[in-house]
This record gives structure tokens, C-alpha cells and sequence, in this order.
């Protein structure tokens, strides 16, 4: 058994200790938001924030989340609202298919929660471990810029 904090509520896993953490919150917790991609560590679309530093789900094994706080993208609206990143990705047109939206919203969340006004290159060095085939990424900068931009206005 394994406990830790997932989107802000204690769970236990009864999944056995070889299985990734990939593996556990799709199959066990049924948190889909984490996409299956690599499953190497390379295209970060099974990013969470763990511990608050952006973490492959798919290089980590559930037994390493004992004690640890997780987030997926379903624990980033609070009451129905949007975050302020997933409100930008939606306002600015950052989503085209949508497969590696989770995770580079949510290396985007881990950036912005370390570095509250980034510039551009630290924006795209923040968002570097997460593969787009559809934006061009440029629409994703867009996209933090009006992210830091509302979080001025609004919080």
C-alpha cells in the first residue's frame, strides 16, 4: 500500500510497487488527464507536479509517491473554475488535438508556481521537456504570457 496526496486528498494505492505512476492514476485512480505517450520520459505528456517540480509519471514508480503530494490536471480547476493557465491555453488557442495539453499546462503551472513572471526564454526552457506536434509552440508562449498577465489582474 501506498499513500499520498492526489489533487488535494489523501488516497491509498493497492497497485503493486512495479507498476509506474503513469500506470497507477490511469488505471487505478482513472485520472486520464495523464496521457500515455513515450513512455520514456521524453514528450512529457504524463507530466504531474510532484511535490510542486514538474515529474514524468511514466519514470516514476508508485511506490516513490509515499508521503508525496501529486497533481494531475483534473486538481488544477478549483469550484468548477479554470486556473488561470488552462483559462489562457483555452482563451489563446494553445490546444489543437489536445494530447500534450495536460502535461505542458501543467509544467506551465510548476514554471509559473517557481517563477511567477518568466520571460520568454524561460518560458520555452519551462515547457522544453514537452513535445507539441500540432502549435508550433508559439501559441503555448502566448498562452503563459496571458497566464501571468491575468494573475496580475485577478490575484
Amino acid at each position: 500500500m501506498v499513500t499520498f496526496t492526489l489533487n488535494g486528498k489523501t488516497v491509498t494505492s493497492h497497485s503493486p510497487c512495479n507498476m509506474t505512476l503513469l500506470e497507477v492514476l490511469r488505471k487505478e485512480f482513472y485520472l486520464t488527464g495523464v496521457k500515455k505517450g513515450c513512455e520514456t520520459g521524453e514528450c512529457g505528456a504524463c507530466t504531474v507536479l510532484f511535490d510542486g517540480k514538474n515529474v514524468n509519471s511514466c519514470m516514476m514508480l508508485i511506490g516513490e509517491a509515499e508521503g508525496h503530494d501529486v497533481i494531475t490536471i483534473e486538481g488544477l480547476a478549483k469550484n468548477g473554475e479554470l486556473s488561470a493557465v488552462q483559462r489562457a491555453f483555452a482563451e489563446v488557442g494553445a490546444i489543437q488535438c489536445g494530447y500534450c495539453t495536460p502535461g505542458m499546462i501543467l509544467s506551465v503551472e510548476g514554471l509559473l508556481r517557481r517563477n511567477p513572471d518568466p520571460t520568454v526564454e524561460e518560458i520555452k526552457e519551462g515547457i522544453g521537456g514537452n513535445l507539441c506536434r500540432c502549435t508550433g509552440y508559439q501559441q503555448i508562449v502566448e498562452a503563459v504570457q496571458y497566464a501571468v498577465n491575468w494573475r496580475k489582474q485577478h490575484e
